[in-house]
């Protein structure tokens, strides 16, 4: 068989600047909302008609962050507390052969603008410039099956931890919209630390989000925010 050629249909923006805090599935987000900008010609309007009937959407996109890396044949899923490890093929790792990701999300709705054209997205996992191979439309009695199993591990969401603010970062927090200190609130929840860096509590941390820059720390079952600011530059100064 000859070598497969694949070309980006668009790209994503949104306001995950960086794989660190990214959701590592998508619905863990809720108030995470992107873009999806299609190139042309793949932003013909006839390409789009009827995908708006549709409440959710199947994304294949490539793990451009870390393609250059190559692929391992077992890894360490954080799920599992970074310890053991698994076959690549068992796992959502973004080190496969072909960093192909895949992804449901929510169709919140479509872009038809001038010079713009394409999907509004809620409940994503994916960094911004993300570049999306296809898109597909999620059809609930073929692709839900209630009755599907997986490990104990991977049978539910991750626990959620509790977030809140020093006094420090109050201030800054008054000034943001609503959407914001959602998003913020609702992906430290998730505790974007290494696996192995779980119970290391007097570390402080770092994450790019939404354009600003987030300082936090981890104690027990509790994400501390110690100050937040807007980032000089922006990555995602196009996203929405």
């Amino acid at each position: 068989m000859s070598d497969v050629s694949l070309a980006p249909i668009g790209v994503i923006h949104s306001a995950f600047d960086e794989k660190f805090g990214t959701p590592r599935q998508p619905g863990l987000v809720p108030a995470a909302e992107a873009e999806l900008i299609l190139h042309p010609p793949y932003d013909a309007p006839e390409a789009l008609r009827g995908l708006a009937q549709y409440s959710h959407v199947h994304l294949l996109f490539w793990f451009h962050r870390s393609a250059e890396q190559g692929w391992s044949p077992t890894v360490r899923p954080p799920r599992l507390g970074g310890n053991e490890r698994l076959g690549v093929f068992a796992t959502r790792s973004p080190f496969r052969p072909n960093p192909v990701g895949l992804s449901v999300v929510e169709l919140a709705g479509l872009i038809d603008e001038p010079g713009r054209r394409g999907l509004r997205l809620r409940g994503h996992d994916l960094v911004d410039g993300t570049p999306v191979l296809d898109i597909k439309p999620y059809v609930p009695y073929a692709d839900a099956h209630p009755q599907a199993r997986a490990p104990a591990a991977f049978s539910g969401p991750p626990p959620r931890l509790s977030v809140g603010f020093a006094e420090s970062a109050r201030a800054a927090l008054a000034g943001l919209p609503p959407a914001t200190v959602a998003l913020i609130e609702q992906t430290l929840a998730l505790d974007p630390r290494p696996a192995y860096r779980r119970g290391d509590e007097g570390r402080e941390y770092g994450v790019s989000l939404a354009g600003y820059n987030l300082r936090f720390r981890v104690a027990a079952d509790r994400v501390t925010v110690l100050s937040l600011g807007p980032l000089a530059a922006p990555p995602g100064a196009g996203r929405p």
